[in-house]
Parts: structure tokens; C-alpha cells; sequence
């Protein structure tokens, strides 16, 4: 089983930091959806519909990043709580590895479930643009699948490693 995570820990690690390049297109093309809305302000140009494609934007960058910032340490992490179980830390970490796979895979379902319905339904946004829903709605079902992927990666390894994927930037 672990030969098995060796073989996956390249493209695991591999899709999180695709996602989170995604990610990153959405919040280049959130700042160009404003830049264009300001200089179509300027010029008395009517842009419709750009407030609701900039929210869109910052939905699907949210939810791209999440599996890519879980594993380089950028979620809050209660390292001093951690700390006071001693010797149980592991059991503790184990157990919120656990618990956190549990909602990530129950939100990636809804997630997903919703962009079917929307799909199936026909639904459209009740702005200007009448864009159609399960559009919009795709980068969130697809970030939290990543998440769920991502907290499955991490609860397994708990398991077999007694360690976790989370590769902190950042001091805790």
C-alpha cells in the first residue's frame, strides 16, 4: 500500500499545484473583469454583467486553491492546541484528518449534485448576463472534489506514515 502512495504522491501533488494555477487564472481574470468594468465606467461604456462574472471568478479561484493551500500549510492549523496532547497528537491529528475527510467528501457530493440539477433544471443567474448556472458552478464542484481527494491523501498517509502531506511555507 505505501508503494502504491509513493506511485501517486507525483501526480497527487502534481493535480493540487494545477488547481491552485488555476486558481490563479481566476483571480488574473477577476482583476482584468475590474479593470475593464472601470475603463468601461470611464468611457460611459456598459459592461453587464461584469460584477456578476468578477463573483463567479472568485468562487472558482476560492475553491481551486483549497487543496493546494491545505497541503502547503495556508489553512489555520491549531499547532499550540496540538501541542498539549503530547503523546496523543497523533491520535488527535488522526482523528481531525478523519472528521475533515468525512465533510470535504459530503461537500464535493452536494457540490457536485448541485451543478447536475442545475444542469438538468436549465437554471440560469438572475442577472443581465442570464448565464447558465451548472457553468459557474463547475470550478466549485471540481475544487472540492480536489479537496476531497486532497484530505483522503492526507488521512491515508496519517495512517500508513504517521504523518501527513502538509508542507508548511509558513512558521506555525
Amino acid at each position: 500500500m505505501t508503494a502504491l502512495l509513493c506511485k501517486l504522491r507525483k501526480p497527487l501533488d502534481t493535480l493540487y499545484l494545477l488547481a491552485g494555477v488555476i486558481s490563479a487564472i481566476f483571480l488574473v481574470a477577476i482583476l482584468v473583469i475590474i479593470t475593464m468594468q472601470i475603463a468601461a465606467r470611464a468611457l460611459s461604456i456598459n459592461f453587464p454583467g461584469s460584477s456578476d462574472y468578477a463573483g463567479y471568478m472568485m468562487a472558482a479561484a476560492s475553491f481551486m486553491a483549497f487543496a493546494y493551500t491545505l497541503n502547503r500549510g495556508g489553512h489555520v492549523r491549531v499547532s499550540l492546541l496540538l501541542g498539549l496532547f503530547g503523546e496523543r497528537r497523533y491520535l488527535v491529528d488522526t482523528v481531525c484528518h478523519l472528521i475533515a475527510t468525512i465533510f470535504s467528501c459530503l461537500l464535493a457530493w452536494h457540490a457536485s449534485t448541485m451543478v447536475y440539477w442545475s444542469w438538468m433544471l436549465g437554471d440560469v443567474s438572475q442577472g443581465q448576463d442570464a448565464t447558465p448556472l451548472w457553468i459557474v458552478q463547475m470550478p466549485v464542484a471540481v475544487g472540492s472534489i480536489i479537496l476531497a481527494i486532497c484530505f483522503i491523501d492526507n488521512f491515508v498517509s496519517m495512517l500508513l506514515r504517521r504523518q501527513d502531506n502538509i508542507v508548511a511555507d509558513i512558521v506555525e
